[in-house]
């Protein structure tokens, strides 16, 4: 649960930024003042006592810097993020040896803010209770509630997450690396946050990065960093994921995705536990644990030849597979109950709960998009709800439309004799003409990312 009546200062020069950050943050329950700018937040600080501060980096004539220097000495037991762009990461960094407690990069994830928030204000609490940050995890409790705090977003009681959670606590005190597997929507991501909340590495940073959101050239100097000149734009040197992520861990989202060239540099990380950036010669040690996650079968993509065999069984001492919604159905009602507490506080509404029929008929649907889209169709039935209750008419159309039970667009012996690339080609054809070429409604209905979406059309001249 998030922590409540918890005062969040939010300090941004852009007043847009300030008060789009405020309503992400006042929509989950936290108190949230803004001010404009460095120097009215130092003026705030004087008059107000916060929990959290978060301040924009670059600002004048008072900085990020300047305000993380002034709370440490007015409000020492304050937390403070910093909120930087990617051409600011060097600075966020020396802002963390400073006494922050973290840093976002721009443009903002709502999910991300709320995430790292609420990481800080755990640690707040248990610094007020007493408990000790390195103190060992509980395996008492509610199942996804345990007192170590590493299970909070998971719902569920499912034998499927039982089993998930003992992984979990018995790869966490290791230094193994750890490959999660599951469909998009699983809570993939949630698994390795857990796994370093409860490793000793957990109070130094959690790095996380999609390797298929960018191209080969940016992932490799996101990865390894960069020195100054070593392309065009590159007026300085920067660090990459590896380096900040020293003593922490690295999540490494859509493994599956990252390209060949890329995938021998990872291997050697893994091996040598050094880097090096991008234009430069000299090896940098780095000490941090990696955890990959991935949508795909590796297995297929090492006999294609799309991913490397060595750095597969290097990824894979231990691996997690994340099961899909439909196949933890009995977790679906207690879901159902958390998101609309979620969405009350969300959207100021006070739906006290779901009549049967309507959670029975939720329970049928197969939920391609797992737990993500149910989320998702919670609070559409909450936002648009005409009574205090949710009935079957408050469930969207479009779900109806969409599930029940499952049918193939053709019947399975229709695709006797064809290979597996044909039988490709035609679900890609397939959903190109559902979704009228909206690649990325394709790419989500297949469970692949838009990368790997646009080789498939090239592979296959599809247009």
């Amino acid at each position: 649960m998030i922590p409540r009546d918890f005062k969040v200062l939010v300090i941004d020069d852009e007043a847009n930024h300030a008060e789009a950050l405020a309503e992400i943050l006042q929509r989950v329950g936290y108190e949230v003042t803004t001010a404009t700018s460095g120097k009215t937040g130092l003026l705030t600080l004087d008059a107000q006592r916060f929990d959290v501060v978060i301040t924009d980096l670059k600002m004048s004539p008072v900085s990020g810097l300047d305000v993380l220097e002034h709370v440490k000495k007015v409000q020492p037991e304050t937390e403070v993020l910093l909120v930087s762009g990617h051409g600011g990461i060097e600075q966020a960094v020396e802002a963390i040896k400073r006494g922050a407690a973290n840093y976002l990069t721009k443009p903002l994830k709502v999910d991300e803010v709320r995430e790292t928030v609420k990481e800080v204000c755990q640690h707040i609490e248990r610094q007020r209770s007493g408990q000790s940050a390195t103190a060992a995890p509980s395996s008492e409790g509610e199942i996804g509630r345990g007192e170590d705090g590493a299970f909070t977003e998971f719902i569920g009681r499912s034998a499927q997450m039982e089993r998930i959670f003992a992984t979990i606590r018995k790869v966490a005190p290791t230094p193994a690396t750890v490959l999660i597997t599951g469909a998009n929507g699983t809570g993939k991501e949630l698994v390795a946050r857990a796994i370093h909340r409860l490793s000793p590495r957990r109070d130094h940073p959690f790095v996380a990065l999609n390797c298929g959101a960018m191209s080969e050239a940016i992932l490799e100097s996101e990865l390894f960093g960069h020195v100054r000149g070593a392309f065009t734009g590159a007026v300085q040197s920067r660090e990459g994921r590896f380096e900040f992520a020293d003593k922490g861990t690295i999540f490494l989202d859509e493994i599956g995705d990252m390209p060949l060239g890329l995938q021998v540099k990872l291997l050697r990380v893994i091996q040598e536990r050094e880097v090096v950036r991008v234009g430069a010669n000299e090896p940098r040690p780095v000490d941090v644990r990696i955890i990959a996650a991935t949508n795909r079968k590796l297995e297929d993509e090492v006999k294609a030849g799309n991913f490397r065999e060595d750095l597969y069984y290097r990824l894979k001492v231990v691996h997690v597979q994340m099961p899909d919604l439909r196949d933890r159905r009995e977790d679906i009602p207690e879901l159902v109950r958390h998101f609309i507490a979620d969405a009350n506080r969300a959207f100021g509404r006070t739906i006290k709960g779901i009549e049967p029929e309507a959670l029975q008929e939720l329970k049928s649907f197969d939920w391609p998009g797992n737990v993500r889209q149910l989320k998702n169709v919670i609070e559409t039935m909450v936002v648009l709800a005409s009574e205090d209750t949710l009935g079957k008419a408050d469930i969207p159309d479009d779900l109806k439309a969409r599930s029940g039970p499952s049918t193939a667009l053709l019947p399975l012996e229709a695709f006797d004799g064809l290979s597996l690339s044909k039988i490709e080609n035609y679900m890609i054809r397939q959903y190109l003409e559902k979704f009228e070429g909206n690649r990325a409604k394709v790419a989500a209905a297949l469970g692949i990312s838009e990368r790997t979406l646009y080789r498939k059309l090239k592979e296959y001249d599809l247009s």
